[in-house]
């Protein structure tokens, strides 16, 4: 099973850290390609609505949403 990779972005005008399995990143970077937008601008906008949740699990759960449109 793949490890999670952890990687530090700037969200926010704060830095973070966030884990998440390389499937996911792939996915991040696909959207983010599509959207034409950067990695951490679309990490941002997700953190923006993702309510209680954390931010690995809204990501995930975006990207599911994403799959299932």
């Amino acid at each position: 099973m793949a490890k999670d990779l952890k990687r530090s972005l700037t969200i926010a005008g704060h830095q973070t850290s966030l884990s998440l399995e390389p499937e996911f990143w792939a996915a991040l970077k696909h959207y983010a390609e599509r959207d034409k937008k950067s990695i951490a601008t679309l990490v941002g906008e997700i953190d923006e609505s993702r309510g209680a949740r954390n931010l690995s699990s809204a990501i995930r759960v975006w990207i599911l949403k994403q799959l299932q449109t």
